[in-house]
C-alpha cells in the first residue's frame, strides 16, 4: 500500500491552518507543514492540528516545499509513494484530494493538477475568490508552455498530486514563486503523464501575500516569466 504525504508551505497562517489540516482525508499518511517565517501562531496551531511542524527561515514558497521534501526523503519513500501540494489558507478544499490521487493509482498518471481554471468552469470558483491578474498571469504562462513544450494545462494551482519517483526526476530547484511552473515545465520537458481535473476554489482566509498586493503580483509574474524563459533555452 502506497503512502500519500501532503506538503503545506505556511506563512502566517494561524486562522486557516487548522481548517485545512483538518480538512484532509484519512487516507494520508503524513501531513508535513513547513513555516516559513511566521510571526503568529501558525506552527502551534499546525501541531494543535496534528501535523508534522518544520521550520524554514528563508522565505520563499519553493524553499518551504523544498524543505518538507527533504524531510519525506529523509524517510526513504517508494517512488510509487505520492506527495500532494496545498495551500494553507483554506482557499482549496482538501476533500477533493481523491480526485487528485485516483488518477495517480488507478490509471498510472504522474501528475495531477487541481485546475481552478476548470472548476471555475463548471461552477465551483466561489465568486472573486480567482483575481482578474491571477487568470491573466495563468493564461499567459500556460500559452508560454504550450508554445515551447506543446503541453495542454490550464492553470498553475498549487493543490497538486505527484509520484514521488517523478518528483525526484523533475528535481525541484525554484525556491520562490517560480515553483509550480517549474515543476508543469519540467514535466512536460521530460514528457511525463499528466492531468488536470477541476477543483473547487474558495476566497482564502487572510490577505494574499502574492495576488493580495501590487508589489507581490509584480514580482510573482516577474519570476515566473523568467521560469519559463531560463527553461525554454536550456535542457534538464
Amino acid at each position: 500500500m502506497r503512502n500519500i504525504f501532503v506538503i503545506i508551505p505556511a506563512y502566517n497562517e494561524e486562522e486557516a491552518i487548522g481548517k485545512v489540516i483538518k480538512d484532509i482525508p484519512d487516507i494520508v499518511t503524513e501531513v508535513v507543514v513547513t513555516d516559513n517565517g511566521s510571526d503568529d501562531n501558525t506552527i502551534q496551531a499546525a501541531k494543535n492540528a496534528g501535523a508534522t511542524v518544520l521550520t524554514e527561515n528563508e522565505k520563499g514558497y519553493g524553499a518551504a516545499c523544498l524543505k518538507a521534501m527533504e524531510y519525506i526523503y529523509s524517510k526513504n519513500p517508494d517512488t510509487e509513494d505520492i506527495i500532494v501540494f496545498l495551500d494553507g489558507d483554506y482557499s482549496d478544499f482538501p476533500v477533493e484530494m481523491f480526485d487528485l490521487i485516483n488518477p495517480i493509482v488507478n490509471n498510472n498518471y504522474e501528475l495531477v493538477i487541481g485546475s481552478r481554471i476548470l472548476g471555475k468552469k463548471f461552477g465551483k470558483a466561489e465568486s472573486g475568490s480567482l483575481l482578474p491578474q491571477a487568470i491573466f498571469g495563468n493564461w499567459l504562462s500556460v500559452f508560454l508552455i504550450r508554445l515551447f513544450w506543446n503541453y495542454e494545462f490550464t492553470d498553475l494551482g498549487p493543490f497538486r498530486a505527484i509520484k514521488v519517483g517523478a518528483l525526484r526526476k523533475i528535481n525541484m530547484e525554484d525556491r520562490n514563486f517560480g515553483w509550480t511552473v517549474e515543476m508543469q515545465i519540467k514535466a512536460a520537458k521530460l514528457k511525463m503523464k499528466c492531468l488536470e481535473v477541476p477543483v473547487s476554489y474558495r476566497k482564502r482566509i487572510g490577505k494574499s501575500k502574492v495576488t493580495g498586493t501590487i508589489s507581490g503580483t509584480f514580482k510573482a509574474g516577474i519570476i515566473i516569466l523568467y521560469t519559463i524563459f531560463h527553461n525554454a533555452l536550456k535542457k534538464i
